[in-house]
């Protein structure tokens, strides 16, 4: 029997171990069984090179629990160690046995995933003893126990193991005694060894028992995990239903994905996978746990921020590479310039992927569009490569449902939606049915409008302006039409400021209150058979309060109050009626203030005209300038009650507004109720 002290540089490493090196103790069974899979897998590579000569047929790790014994046995029929290698890769816990063996076998070793070391004692996170019981493959080797309890301290001892490899067994301790539970096992083994390359065992298979009227075990062995997965297997002996089946493991009751792209490539980094498109909802739902990563199919972590770039987390599937370098634990992914080109290879192959779909299958593409056009525009706005290369395949939509690459949408418009500077405008529209008298109007002008209904439209237009020089995109609902796509100077209105004033007052002043909405009355010389009375919103300003969703620095924005422009046709004989009529009535009460008005705001003009060269209204003329702007506000303000007095009896200028909101969408509550009751009435 042999004592000693385990080759630490701290005087007692192990509650570093339990605090400090693994950020889940769970963790401590996925490195056992990597560390039983690499002496498997020691002793394949050992065969292949003729090491080896004995039986490789029957290869495994088994996992057993004693619930009564409270101990956890992990097994495998691998390499073993003798006593030497347990003092050297257990003892003196600064070597690593897999480096020196890849030294050795560095040309067929490629499948070796972890070590004894660090791993191995992660055991002591949930154990109060550990035992290794191990027989070397090495002819005439002895059987060897090591025990250690958790300090520095151990025994080492010969002992009667008749089978090569190595038992490691767990004194579970009463902290964690959900380890000695068979659901609990079960789940981590599911979790963390589905896929490992060596077959795990984990009891037996079990069949019901009708007679017993219960489940029972079979002679057969309960192997948890599948050592070939579907991505290790070459796309060309695949099936679409191989894929799908695989998908639906992976994430059971979900939709079938819209397709998916199987990575596999050995230069400049090994790395294969597979990477579906599942059918993305209207909201953007970004999850860190789509994408699982692996090591030589070994589950290494869900969180793959560091490999794949961010908007690639709304895709699903696998990805296993040995070049991603990893830290002692294997559960944080290291900053590494390996992670970099993955992270840009992937990208490239999902660009060319979509790509090609786009091209070979321009049908089936266009009908997935709605699907996977939040990916694909998120990784544009994110991603400078992924969005030139995208540039070739992504969709617009017309509101006839139809699609268009964006070179084949620009030479489609640009005939007809060139203004007058040469601007190319892009029309769009966010509600077909609420802005369809918007639409129409295009429509018959000849105009084509896209639908930009979704979530990223926003940030996604502008960032297509940014791209294309001279390029617009303009709601249809932003200004009058002519406005939108100006083809020529606008005809100012025949309005003399007398009727403007009258007409502002006039509309203003019958606009139903609003929450956290300001309207500004606007004039245009539109043809007669368009609308009398059009409300806009200005597209600079709405979509600066759209952005202010996605970027909180913008936040001014967002609490803005909504503008819109309320516009008379002046052209239009109903409004012409209007402002006509209120003209009429008005101008006897008008005239005398209007002239009061004037001789009052020509005494400020005298006095403001002192103030030469910036030196200030001289001190003896400042409370005549007061007194004479008070005079202007109260007639101003006598102005308007007069009109506003009259315009509450005009029921045609309320249902001008009305209609006009009503348009829009925001007559509402009671402001429509009571234009429901004056339209009743105005059609007794």
């Amino acid at each position: 029997m042999a004592k000693g002290s385990i080759g630490v540089t701290t005087t007692n490493i192990f509650p570093v171990i339990k605090q400090f090196l693994y950020s889940d103790h769970e963790i401590f069974l996925r490195e056992l069984i990597s560390n039983a899979v690499d002496a498997i897998q020691k002793l394949k590579t050992l065969a292949n090179n003729n090491a080896f000569n004995g039986k490789t047929d029957d290869l495994k790790v088994t996992v057993k629990v004693d619930k009564d014994a409270k101990t956890l046995t992990v097994s495998d029929n691998g390499i073993g160690m003798t006593a030497d290698e347990i003092d050297k890769y257990i003892n003196q816990i600064a070597f690593s046995g897999a480096e020196e063996f890849l030294n050795k076998y560095k040309d067929n070793a490629s499948a070796i995933i972890g070590h004894f070391g660090l791993g191995f004692y992660s055991a002591f996170m949930v154990s109060d003893k550990v035992e290794i019981h191990t027989l070397s493959y090495k002819d005439g080797a002895k059987g060897v126990c090591w025990t250690c309890d958790g300090s520095p301290e151990y025994e080492m001892t010969d002992c009667d193991k008749k089978e090569r490899g190595t038992d490691i067994i767990l004194h579970i301790t009463d902290d964690d005694k959900e380890y000695l539970e068979q659901s609990r096992i079960s789940t981590l083994l599911h979790k963390y060894c589905r896929f490992m390359p060596v077959p795990i065992v984990f009891g037996k298979k079990q069949e019901w028992n009708k007679e017993h009227n219960k489940w029972e075990d079979t002679d057969n062995d309960n192997v948890i995990n599948d050592v070939e997965p579907l991505w290790t297997k070459k796309p060309a002996d695949l099936k679409d239903d191989d894929y799908l089946k695989f998908y639906h493991a992976l994430y059971p009751g979900q939709e079938d994905p819209l397709f998916w792209i199987h990575l596999n490539v050995d230069y400049p980094f090994t790395l294969t996978g597979i990477l579906y498109f599942p059918k993305i909802k209207t909201n953007l739902d970004i999850r860190k746990d789509r994408i699982q990563l692996y090591c030589n199919q070994v589950f290494v972590t869900d969180s793959v921020e560091g490999v794949v770039p961010e908007f690639m987390m709304l895709l699903q599937g696998v990805i296993d590479s040995p070049d991603i370098p990893l830290n002692v634990s294997r559960s944080y992914l290291q900053a590494d310039r390996n992670v970099k080109k993955i992270s840009t290879y992937i990208t490239k192959k999902v660009a060319e992927r979509l790509e090609e779909i786009s091209s070979k299958d321009a049908e089936n593409f266009e009908k997935k569009w709605r699907d996977i056009k939040i990916f694909i525009k998120y990784g544009m706005l994110s991603d400078e490569k992924f969005c030139d290369r995208a540039m070739k395949f992504a969709l617009l939509e017309n509101i006839s449902g139809k699609y268009y690459k964006l070179d084949d949408y620009k030479k489609l418009i640009e005939a007809n939606q060139t203004d007058k500077d040469g601007n190319l405008i892009y029309l769009y529209a966010t509600d077909k049915e609420g802005q369809y008298s918007f639409i129409k109007a295009a429509a018959d002008k000849g105009y084509d409008v896209l639908m930009m209904d979704g979530e990223l439209d926003t940030p996604f237009m502008s960032m297509l302006e940014q791209k294309n020089e001279k390029s617009r995109f303009v709601r249809i609902d932003a200004d009058v039409l002519d406005n939108l796509v100006k083809k020529e100077d606008a005809k100012q209105p025949e309005l003399t400021d007398e009727q403007k004033n009258i007409a502002s007052t006039l509309f203003k002043s019958q606009i139903p209150a609003l929450d956290k909405c300001e309207f500004y009355v606007t004039y245009a010389s539109l043809n007669p058979n368009d609308q009398p009375v059009i409300i806009t919103q200005s597209e600079y300003m709405r979509r600066m309060k759209e952005m202010a969703k996605f970027q909180p620095g913008m936040n001014f924005y967002g609490d803005m109050p909504t503008a819109y422009n309320l516009t008379l046709n002046t052209n239009h004989p109903v409004v012409k009626k209007v402002i006509d009529d209120a003209e009429s009535a008005l101008t006897g009460e008008l005239k005398p203030i209007e002239q009061q008005l004037h001789d009052t705001s020509s005494k400020i003009k005298a006095i403001r005209d002192l103030n030469k060269d910036n030196k200030g209204i001289p001190d003896d003329k400042k409370p005549e300038l007061e007194k004479e702007e008070k005079t202007a506000s109260e007639l101003r303000d006598k102005q308007q009650a007069i009109i506003t007095k009259y315009a509450s009896g005009q029921d045609t200028v309320k249902q001008l507004i009305d209609i006009a909101l009503l348009g829009n969408g925001l007559l509402k509550g009671e402001a429509l109720s009571k234009f429901l009751k004056r339209s009743v009435d105005m059609l007794k």
